[in-house]
């Protein structure tokens, strides 16, 4: 057992109803007496974190696995095309349905959230100003209601904004989701975070609530997405790079904000990606959700949201699902030349040899490879057989490694199907900051700060072999080495992004950020045909798979308020 926030569900003194878009819209007012309870009001705000664990599924996760396999990353994997066949649509961008489940199920659960927290900032506005805490609860709460938001905003562009925390039923129904522009939209959204980060803390006991500078790193996040301007309502395509957004990235991501709060890089790149208490909560992670087990909650705090994720090894995890699976495309990126520097052109002009060519140790430290340990356990070596592909092959027989745990390290705990983990998700590492800065600084022709930056990455992979002691033995050929100039250097932090944060579910976005996701997605499904067969019907559509469509549902439901995406769903 650990410490945790985000775990219980406080029962609530207000009711709930469950009809407006399927959301959870609260109904009830609260009493005096409750209206100035901090203990009351603290439950409520607990709640609100509550539901960002309780709400999501192996099917939805927050994480954003389940859409990532839209990027040229990852496979969605398990036995087939049909096994979560509306997901297998999303990969290879051809037959999604405004009226799939996937479509809506995600705008419902995160529109939950929303209203949960909206409850919460709602009796924090009633209270006196007698509670102490008030101002930093409510920069807590807003500071979810922005991540809520953002997660939206990333898959649907045009969603309806839930700002005002006491709206009726009659102002919820009045929504509409073109009523701001993309840009607009964003700054809503930087708005939360700007109130956050004026009274977070630098440090919080409870390590689920987030600090200053995990409202700074979402900040940082939010201005980069802005800075890349699609305002314009015929296209998802970028008009515009905006240099006043990139300053605010700048603004976010000094480095004295992170170093007053004790945040900084991991000696090794795999401590992220450990579950051991010891590990969790390090210096690295900025904002992370709390998962725990044998807390007396029947496994329900649990990380389920990586449960499908488990490759099906027989006599240790019969019965794993084996689903987002690292692309050969994704593996060919790791491969580096006799300087050690990655082929940012041309790494996928032939798939990686383990046996004659050097890879970057972060490769083997992300994904699992046939004739390597699992999970760095030496006793269970991969191999290309149904242990390791439970699709014979047909989605290749590389694992996931940053979402799983060794099976054989007690950390690993099954429940009927599905299998799940005390291990924490990191929201925002601080990794992420520094390639976010690499990129505002690469883009203002800042390219000798923005290779420093890179370099720190690099110098870290570098030094991040210690899980891999004994891999020489298998094969294993490590070079990684720092820029000695400042050439190409936009690409080159694009190239360390996608390296760094490789199945952490932030490529695709990247790609429709930056603008390049038709070009790169395309070119890597012709590629991709040959080691991954379900590609050759594959075509991504600019101006419509950047986005998924609004749910059918919700369009249905709105009186006419809701206006579908571009891209002739």
């Amino acid at each position: 057992m650990k410490k945790y926030l985000i775990i219980v569900l406080t029962a609530l003194a207000f009711c709930a109803c469950d009809n407006f878009l399927n959301q959870d819209v609260p109904q009830g007012v609260l009493t005096g007496d409750e209206v100035n309870d901090p203990q009351y009001i603290d439950n409520i705000c607990i709640s609100a974190y509550a539901i960002f664990i309780s709400s999501e599924d192996v099917n939805s996760s927050f994480s954003m696995w389940n859409y990532d396999v839209r990027s040229d990353d990852a496979y969605k994997g398990g036995i087939s095309e049909n096994d979560g066949d509306v997901f297998h649509q999303l990969e290879i961008s051809q037959g999604i349905l405004t009226t799939n489940w996937n479509i809506n199920d995600m705008w419902v659960r995160l529109y939950n959230c929303l209203s949960r927290v909206n409850a919460a900032i709602n009796a924090l506005n009633a209270m006196d100003d007698s509670y102490e805490l008030k101002q930093q609860r409510l920069g807590e709460m807003r500071f979810l209601r922005a991540y809520a938001h953002f997660l939206l905003k990333r898959l649907y562009k045009n969603i309806p904004f839930v700002i005002k925390s006491d709206m009726t039923q009659d102002e919820y129904a009045q929504l509409s989701n073109t009523e701001y522009t993309n840009n607009e939209g964003w700054q809503l959204i930087a708005d939360d975070l700007e109130f956050a980060y004026g009274v977070l803390p630098t440090t919080q006991a409870d390590k689920g609530r987030p600090t200053r500078a995990s409202a700074a790193a979402m900040l940082a996040k939010v201005y980069l997405y802005k800075a890349y301007r699609q305002d314009d309502p015929a296209s998802h395509q970028v008009t515009e790079i905006n240099r006043d957004d990139l300053a605010k990235v700048l603004q976010y991501t000094e480095d004295s904000i992170y170093t007053a709060g004790g945040y900084g890089l991991e000696d090794d790149f795999h401590n992220n990606f450990r579950p051991e208490p010891q590990y969790e909560n390090g210096k690295e992670s900025l904002w992370a959700m709390q998962y725990s087990s044998n807390d007396g909650t029947n496994l329900g705090n649990c990380n389920w949201s990586y449960g499908l994720m488990v490759p099906g090894i027989e006599g240790v995890t019969d019965g794993g699902c084996d689903f987002y699976k690292p692309s050969q495309n994704l593996v060919n990126a790791f491969r580096t030349n006799t300087e050690g520097l990655p082929f940012i052109d041309d790494f996928n002009s032939k798939d990686f040899d383990p046996a004659n060519e050097t890879a970057d140790p972060r490769l083997w430290l992300t994904v699992g490879i046939a004739g390597f340990p699992y999970e760095f356990n030496h006793k269970l070596m991969m191999n290309r057989t149904q242990n390791w592909s439970r699709s014979n092959g047909l989605y290749g027989y590389h694992v996931t490694l940053k979402h799983n745990v060794d099976p054989e390290s007690g950390y690993l705990i099954r429940s009927a199907l599905w299998f799940g983990t005390s291990m924490n998700r990191i929201v925002v590492r601080y990794a992420d900051v520094l390639l976010m800065r690499a990129e505002a600084l690469a883009q203002l022709g800042r390219d000798e700060e923005a290779i420093k930056l890179v370099n720190r990455l690099r110098e870290r992979a570098a030094k991040s072999t210690d899980m891999l002691a004994g891999y020489d033995e298998y094969g294993a050929k490590i070079r990684v080495k720092p820029y000695t100039d400042n050439s190409n250097a936009l690409a080159r932090v694009k190239m360390e992004r996608r390296l760094e944060l490789a199945m952490e579910s932030e490529r695709f976005f990247d790609l429709v950020r930056w603008g390049e996701a038709e070009q790169v997605i395309n070119k890597y499904y012709l590629e991709e045909a040959n080691d991954c067969r379900i590609y050759t019907s594959a075509h991504f559509t600019a101006n419509k798979n950047e986005y998924l469509p609004i749910p059918f549902e919700q369009i249905a439901a709105s009186n006419g308020h809701y206006t579908q995406n571009i891209g002739g769903w």
